[in-house]
């Protein structure tokens, strides 16, 4: 290993934390090793007054940083893989997936115990049209709004009663040591997570073999065979934006199992399967179970959402 490394990292907190529990064990890992973190503000950091479903495009949070990979302005990259396009720039590849944290959606309300609990026209603040369609099938009496900004705004927003009940990712509290917090995780089948999350990916550039070789030691073989399935999954069904779709993959031995799901943003229309493959069929169960899911009315679905113009994980 070189002496020192440049980590691109976002500037939020939680992606300061991520990248600094890299950093601490590369250097645990590596003594001598220097470990520097450059902060790049993202598209998705800039624009915090719309909604995500209004931006569009994919890569919101990851193309300045990778735009900086490829300049050589910085050695790796540490992403939340639920913010990686599963089409990467030519030169660049995650080729480590650490260890998954949790995939579930959390629930968190001062009043509510879950979201069976809510009255009906209780205020629900999420930022994720995955999250809001699920929620819409399950609760359509429900007032859903879209909430945006770090997670310390979007807690003060629901301390000071704006919302009624707020779903974050599990995996961020988690890392932020903000668990207490989390009400109830929402595990499948009742909401399924969006695509690799709770999982991080370690970007590179293809050509450094050494730094590779390197960081073999955070590799997570389980991990990264789960999100490589669910990342099939969702190139098969990605158009020019994000919409509703979800996916959680769990591999038990050499058996790999992953629920998918397509979903209309209002939730009225939602089609879910699992299928079952081995371990290294993982591209290939995700390919199959999109299409399973095309030719069960999921075309439709993603056809209208599409022509609508919306996108939003």
């Amino acid at each position: 290993m070189r002496t020192s490394l440049r980590i691109g990292t976002r500037a939020s907190l939680l992606a300061v934390t991520q990248s600094t529990w890299v950093k601490d064990r590369i250097e645990q890992a590596h003594p001598g090793v220097r470990v520097e973190l450059v902060k790049i503000t993202t598209k998705g950091d800039r624009i915090l007054d719309v909604p995500l479903a209004k931006v569009g495009g994919k890569g919101l949070f990851v193309k300045e940083i990778e735009d900086a990979l490829l300049a050589g302005e910085v050695d790796l990259a540490v992403h939340s893989m639920k913010d990686v396009p599963t089409e990467l720039p030519a030169g660049l590849h995650v080729g480590i997936v650490p260890q998954r944290e949790t995939p579930y959606d959390a629930f968190l309300s001062v009043k509510y115990g879950s979201i069976a609990a809510l009255p009906t026209g209780a205020t629900v603040g999420t930022s994720s049209l995955r999250r809001r369609s699920q929620l819409a099938a399950m609760r359509p009496d429900l007032s859903i709004v879209d909430l945006r900004g770090n997670i310390d705004t979007r807690l003060r927003k629901l301390d000071e009663g704006v919302f009624d009940a707020i779903i974050l990712a599990g995996a961020g509290l988690h890392r932020l040591g903000l668990e207490a917090r989390i009400t109830t995780l929402l595990e499948p089948p009742l909401m399924l997570p969006a695509i690799g999350q709770g999982a991080l990916g370690i970007e590179l550039r293809r050509d450094d073999a050494e730094l590779l070789a390197g960081m073999q030691f955070l590799h997570h073989p389980a991990t990264a065979v789960a999100v490589a399935a669910e990342r099939a999954f969702l190139l098969r069904l990605e158009g020019g934006c994000q919409v509703p779709i979800g996916a959680h993959a769990t591999l038990a031995g050499d058996i790999l199992s992953l629920t998918g799901l397509i979903a209309s943003v209002d939730g009225r229309e939602l089609i879910k399967d699992t299928a079952t493959a081995l371990a290294g069929q993982a591209a290939k169960l995700g390919g199959d179970l999109a299409e399973t899911l095309l030719n069960r009315g999921g075309k439709a679905i993603l056809d209208a959402v599409y022509c609508a113009g919306s996108s939003g994980g």
